[in-house]
């Protein structure tokens, strides 16, 4: 193990010099075979979005092999049970997503070719259901008890449209937790601490229409969409914090020669600041509304277009601070392994949730190396995939603390 330096650099090795921590080491690398194997199984097993239900019941039989306490299916569809500590120490959930982005009757069957697996969903998040696996049999393989409980969960809808309606209705159920980790793909340094939150609209322009030489002066709804699309083009957001803004489809029309009834637009705005987002939604859905009234006034027909504005994506932002004991908990986990952190950017994933309720909470990557994700040439390489896994695990024990031997590091909230 590498020296370590820093928060919590003393209490890590002491961790990592315990026997019981070093088996649990060195199995989680045993296990990266039957690990990789999990991961295909899972895979193979389609999730389509809003129809995870077969996943999440293959899940759950594969979960119940590990004597998790009130082991469920809850009302959304997402999975998850309760591996009991001793009850002296924080509530830390541990997930990882059911869905993918692919629709029904997508092939999903897994290729090998060289040692790299090929399949629809082999790392989003194929991987972070495997890692939560073999963390179990870890567990369980070296007896571990720890001092606060780890609730295993397997969710939904993290994906598009989802919205993270899984995480939502979790946390709207369980608002006790004390900390969060959630797995997706990544390098098994990967750490994220801000959710980029978004707002997404369906925007929809309705007008007369007509003949495009007939009823010329006729109010055009694909007009008015442009109008405001130009608008909103010319927005201007803040670097910092990151603000953005897209509008990704465009649709409408019926033919060259007809002056457009319908049209419209799918609008995307996200920020890492919830005060940024929401300004950044008022200034649009203003320009909308305006874009509507100036294509009324232009062809002295004011209120023939109407407009209207359909929020169809709400994921929140939220943000931590640098010294925020879970992220130096996790920035040591990577560092006594040996592990460089590259990536803390920003993402939109399952933490958003729990972060924007105030509950300590990181995405971390399961390790391995995959790529073309959301694709269907959507890859894993397993070869040292172990370290993600590892990772993990000692991040979660120095947050829940280990029975006798190890203090949990992450504080229980009504301590704070």
């Amino acid at each position: 193990m590498a020296a370590t330096s820093g928060t919590f650099a003393k209490e890590f090795g002491q961790l990592v010099e315990l026997q019981q921590v070093r088996n649990a080491l060195y199995f989680l690398k045993q296990d990266n075979e039957q690990t990789t194997n999990d991961q295909i199984e899972v895979t193979e097993v389609e999730a389509p979005p809003f129809n995870e239900a077969n996943r999440a019941a293959f899940f759950k039989e594969k979960m119940a092999a590990f004597g998790l306490e009130n082991l469920k299916t809850d009302a959304e569809g997402n999975v998850y049970g309760i591996r009991k500590g001793r009850g002296s120490g924080p509530t830390v959930v541990i997930a990882a997503h059911l869905d993918t982005v692919f629709p029904a009757g997508t092939n999903v069957k897994a290729k090998i070719a060289d040692g790299i697996v090929y399949a629809p969903g082999i790392g989003d998040d194929g991987r972070g259901l495997a890692v939560l696996l073999t963390l179990l049999r870890t567990l369980e393989e070296n007896k571990i008890e720890t001092e606060g409980d780890i609730i295993f969960l397997a969710d939904v809808g993290e994906e598009g449209l989802g919205d993270l309606r899984g995480m939502k209705s979790f946390f709207h159920e369980n608002a006790y937790v004390d900390g969060f980790i959630s797995v997706e793909p990544g390098a098994p340094g990967d750490l994220i601490y801000c959710g980029v939150g978004s707002k997404r609209y369906n925007v929809t322009f309705k007008g007369k229409g007509g003949h495009s030489f007939g009823d010329f002066g006729t109010t055009s709804a694909i007009h008015a969409a442009g109008r405001a699309i130009a608008a909103l083009a010319d927005m201007s957001v803040p670097e910092d914090p990151k603000t953005t803004y897209n509008v990704g489809t465009i649709h409408g029309g019926t033919s060259i020669n007809t002056i457009a009834q319908d049209a419209g637009f799918q609008l995307d705005l996200r920020s890492v600041s919830s005060k940024a987002l929401a300004e950044l939604e008022e200034n649009a859905l203003a320009l909308i509304k305006e874009a509507a009234q100036t294509e009324g006034e232009a062809r002295k027909q004011p209120g023939s277009i109407s407009v209207t504005c359909e929020l169809v994506g709400d994921r929140p932002a939220g943000s931590q601070p640098k010294d925020a004991p879970i992220r130096q908990i996790a920035l040591q986990a990577a560092e006594v392994l040996g592990l460089e952190v590259e990536r803390e950017e920003p993402l939109s994933t399952d933490a958003n949730v729990p972060i924007s309720l105030g509950i300590p909470a990181l995405t971390l990557g399961g390790g391995g190396n995959s790529g073309g994700h959301h694709t269907l040439e959507e890859f894993f390489d397993p070869t040292d995939a172990f370290y993600g896994p590892q990772r993990i695990l000692l991040s979660l024990l120095a947050m829940v603390g280990i029975k006798d031997n190890a203090a949990p590091l992450l504080p229980s909230r009504e301590q704070k």
